[in-house]
């Protein structure tokens, strides 16, 4: 019997101590207005879009960044070793850093592209998002609703680029020697601007994602008074 009542009165402590956790939880939430959650998921994107634009944009963005390095298509790299065996290493290197490059001439065009997409963030969106759970919630509110914009820009800049610098070229160049190659490629190295467009833009979120991750976890990461406010909520 005793044992019992140690069991309830346990159950009945954690209530109360989960309830008051609960209720510290919302009061933290409430204290903040929609208008500055709004601001403050704004701030966050300005930084996350302003680094990550920065990072990509600049010259080797992607080929030095081995988190978001566009590499051959899948269907290519299964021939890869032989490509390099018949001496065509060279075209290979080449062919990796042009695709790279072509990224980060599509980058800069997103930011204008992410600030339109804040302005359809409504209140409740924005509350949702600052208390999901899930340290890449904006990130993921912006690739939703910003995606197909940003393939539509991207893909006409990869296009000029590739072939400024001869990318088709140098694609059928490497395996056009070959037959066999060109017949054990994949899908996706059918279309390289649209491969090199999917893989830029998936480069920028996951950056944006990263710097959404400092904001949250880590107050230097809030960098101002807006940002300060709003996610020192989540400690």
């Amino acid at each position: 019997m005793m044992r019992k009542l140690r069991f309830i009165t346990f159950i009945a402590i954690f209530s109360i101590l989960a309830s008051g956790s609960g209720i510290a939880q919302t009061r933290r939430q409430t204290s903040l207005s929609n208008v500055d959650i709004s601001r403050g998921l704004r701030e966050a994107l300005s930084v996350g879009i302003k680094n990550a634009v920065a990072e990509l944009g600049r010259e080797n963005g992607f080929l030095d960044n081995a988190d978001v390095r566009i590499p051959l298509p899948n269907g290519l790299k299964r021939t890869e070793s032989t490509l390099r065996f018949l001496g065509q290493g060279k075209r290979v290197d080449e062919f990796v850093a042009a695709m790279n490059h072509a990224a980060e001439k599509a980058v800069p065009v997103a930011v204008d592209i992410f600030l339109d997409s804040a302005k359809q963030m409504t209140f409740n969106d924005a509350r949702n998002i600052l208390f999901s759970g899930q340290d890449d919630a904006a990130t993921q509110f912006f690739r939703r609703t910003s995606e197909d914009r940003l393939r539509q820009k991207f893909r006409p800049i990869v296009e000029e680029f590739t072939v400024q610098v001869g990318v088709t070229q140098k694609y059928k160049e490497m395996i056009g020697r070959y037959s066999f190659v060109g017949r054990m490629i994949g899908e996706d190295a059918s279309d390289i601007d649209g491969y090199v467009t999917e893989k830029a833009m998936d480069g920028l979120f996951f950056l944006i994602a990263e710097e959404e991750k400092k904001i949250r976890r880590d107050p230097i990461g809030r960098t101002t008074a807006i940002l300060r406010t709003v996610f020192g909520v989540l400690r």
